[in-house]
């Protein structure tokens, strides 16, 4: 038994070691995703060293110390993602509806064939906006009735798994589809007309993961979400980066972005809201984001029902405040941001 918590330790403190170095290989950024998975082990193998370690020896002292540094130290990252974080994002203070957008993040599953079970979850949340990802030409069709109550669209299908369909009953305008980093990975970037008639940029966005399968570095990922932070700051409107980000929201690259762009996260203070994976409830993370500029105000985030995909929806509605911008919650860059962000859009 001991032998067995000398190696559960070790391997414990060896993934949130691998977590911190720097190194944009998918076998160091994978670490980044199971955190609130490692505290939970963490907090196990310490219960298990109290009561089953049988020799107080010096080594046992040294686990109790190593394995609760391990847990005060992922909690510390974790916490702000709870109820007794801060909250980044403010909840309305007033009823506008005419300066409210709701929105649906969907990660459809491309093998999924289920598209009437994710026409209703639409209907049923109905959305002002709704982006479907993972969708071919399969999924364009059997979503095209949407377009009676959503006849503002930018239809994306792709057989690669990285197709986009965004439906909007608001007005779009100046839409465009950008290949931003890869040939075959869009993004949708267009202006959304609220109902006052205020214009704000909406991006639509799903980076490839690092991962053996796909692109073995993050750096596509990397420089996709910081270019499209940079677009945001150019734009200098009222912005909405929604999607499934192929990260988590505590990772140190979601960090940067948040900071390079000057957007916030609702998740902060309130939950994490893990979209993925639907099929095994130990081990889901936060993937499909929505993050928002200092403009909005929270009316409501939460997650809907699965209808066979990998990934739950996301659904989310914010309050157009410009008298009321929340500054002070953005994440300011430092020296050593602005030169990590820059090295990581040159990387080629």
């Amino acid at each position: 038994m001991n032998t067995f918590l000398i190696v559960l330790t070790v391997t414990l403190l060896l993934f949130t070691i691998l977590s911190l170095i720097r190194n944009d290989y998918w076998t160091f950024r994978v670490f980044d995703y199971p955190r609130l998975q490692k505290l939970t082990l963490s907090v196990l193998c310490l219960v298990l060293i109290l009561c089953f370690y049988k020799d107080k020896s010096v080594l046992y002292w040294i686990l109790i110390t190593l394995i609760s540094i391990n847990i005060i130290y992922l909690l510390y990252l974790i916490l702000p993602f709870t109820i007794l974080g801060k909250k980044q994002v403010l909840k309305s203070g007033s009823n506008e509806p005419e300066q409210c957008i709701s929105i649906m993040i969907s990660n459809v599953y491309q093998h999924n064939t289920n598209t009437q079970g994710c026409i209703k979850e639409i209907y049923k949340a109905n959305p002002d906006v709704v982006l479907l990802l993972e969708t071919n030409n399969l999924w364009k069709e059997g979503t095209d009735e949407l377009s009676e109550k959503y006849p503002y669209h930018v239809k994306v299908p792709q057989e690669n798994t990285y197709g986009m369909l965004l439906y909007s009953k608001l007005k779009l305008t100046d839409s465009e589809v950008k290949f931003m980093v890869e040939d075959d990975i869009p993004s949708i970037h267009t202006k959304v007309i609220l109902k006052s008639g205020t214009a704000i940029l909406l991006c639509g966005v799903h980076p490839t993961p690092p991962s053996p399968t796909e692109n073995e570095r993050s750096k596509e990922r990397d420089k996709e979400l910081l270019l499209i932070g940079d677009i945001v700051k150019q734009q200098n409107m009222p912005a909405i980066v929604v999607g499934d980000l192929n990260d988590v929201a505590w990772s140190h690259t979601t960090s940067l972005f948040l900071k390079m762009s000057g957007l916030l996260d609702p998740r902060r203070g309130r939950g994490f809201f893990n979209s993925f994976h639907a099929g095994y409830p130990f081990l889901r993370f936060p993937l499909d984001h929505a993050f928002i500029s200092p403009d909005f105000k929270l009316n409501t985030i939460k997650r809907l029902d699965n209808y066979g995909s990998d990934h739950f929806p996301i659904f989310i509605e914010v309050q157009y405040e410009p008298h009321n911008k929340n500054h002070e919650n953005v994440m300011q860059p430092d020296a050593d941001d602005i030169k990590e962000a820059t090295e990581k859009k040159n990387k080629t």
